[in-house]
């Protein structure tokens, strides 16, 4: 088949998608939507994939280049003369798509635009309800935004959830560090450093934690516009020097920073199915998570992990203490975490799911 695949930008997700798509036997034209603001794939496009060159992907998205970006989007359409189009988010990608005038198109959520972006004013919910009831095939990767977008006038029946999964080979447990690290209890989170994230709130925490306990320590890494928030979080409460900030990772090095932690901590105030999840999930680690709708399909308390209330750095500090007191129960906690990745995170399981949408879209065209 030969799809374009229509993204925003150029993440370690949109190279596991091109790469399954591109492996799976399809032609392949990539087609980006803005510049990278920050890399977050060093990876270059996988072989076999074509970078479509365009009036966009140089510059962040703005309304008053709609028309324009649409005209030529269409352009290529009529050149390229695919089988499909895959596109989203759901408000930029898709809808231009929709714009666009071809069909079929597969609109998939990234979790954000669904769950945050659609209600930033009366035009945002528009644009989705227009791109929605007119995209002929919807796939999200949690319930919660596959019923957004039944609730926004997606066709129920045209709809597949399926999570993202990881590649459970590179991310697997290290059964040598919870017996080896008896001294000091180690806290990590990998979200990005904006406000739907949630970082602030985790810092907060980790002062409160830090401050009772002499022997807890936490990573963070990424980046983000709450930067200097954080750092005046962690520096007023004097704990800065037990912080490490690892910066911009490598898919390729990621697993190494999941095995030096004790526990996972995602204070996300908005996600989908949360890709870092289910890498913590599947290198074995104890999950601390907000009691958001997605997290709670993946997250059992007691199990696999632990929810604390959204928004709460109180509650979160008190979670925390709780795990440190039970930490002879963390390893039999990591074991239910991998196999809750191998149920459902497998990505070369789930990305079948996705091929079958493909051959399915291709049929009815």
């Amino acid at each position: 088949m030969r799809i374009i695949y229509f993204s925003l930008g150029y993440s370690t997700h949109d190279y596991r998608f091109l790469k399954s798509i591109s492996e799976d036997g399809n032609e392949i034209f990539f087609v980006q939507l803005e510049g990278n603001r920050r890399q977050v794939e060093d990876r270059s496009v996988p072989e076999n994939v074509t970078q479509v060159i365009w009036k966009g992907g140089r510059e962040p998205f703005r309304w008053s280049n709609l028309a324009k970006l649409t005209f030529d989007f269409r352009r290529l359409t009529k050149e390229i003369k695919p089988d499909l189009i895959h596109a989203g988010p759901i408000q930029t990608c898709a809808f231009i798509a929709v714009l666009s005038g071809f069909r079929p198109i597969l609109s998939m959520s990234w979790g954000f635009d669904l769950m945050d972006d659609v209600h930033r004013s009366k035009w945002w919910e528009g644009v989705t309800r227009y791109t929605l009831k007119r995209s002929t095939f919807f796939t999200s990767d949690a319930n919660v935004t596959k019923d957004k977008a039944v609730a926004c006038g997606m066709n129920p029946e045209k709809t597949v959830v399926f999570p993202w999964g990881v590649d459970l080979e590179q991310f697997s447990p290290n059964t040598d560090h919870l017996s080896l690290n008896t001294d000091h209890f180690t806290l990590f989170c990998n979200r990005s450093w904006e406000i739907r994230y949630g970082v602030d709130i985790l810092a907060h925490a980790f002062v409160n934690v830090a401050q009772q306990n002499e022997n807890v320590d936490l990573i963070l890494l990424n980046g983000g516009s709450q930067s200097v928030q954080l750092r005046l979080i962690l520096q007023s409460g004097g704990v800065l020097d037990r912080v490490t900030f690892g910066g911009q990772i490598s898919q390729t090095d990621l697993p190494r920073w999941y095995h030096m932690a004790d526990v996972y901590i995602s204070p996300s105030h908005v996600d989908g199915s949360s890709v870092s999840l289910m890498e913590a999930l599947a290198c074995g680690l104890p999950c601390l998570v907000s009691d958001i709708p997605a997290n709670k399909e993946w997250i059992v308390e007691n199990e696999n992990g632990w929810l604390f209330q959204d928004g709460d750095a109180d509650a979160l500090a008190e979670k925390i203490l709780a795990a440190i007191s039970q930490r002879e129960k963390l390893p039999q906690i990591g074991r239910a975490s991998r196999k809750s990745a191998e149920m459902r995170a497998d990505w070369k399981k789930n990305a079948k799911v996705l091929m079958n949408i493909y051959r399915s879209l291709k049929e009815r065209k």
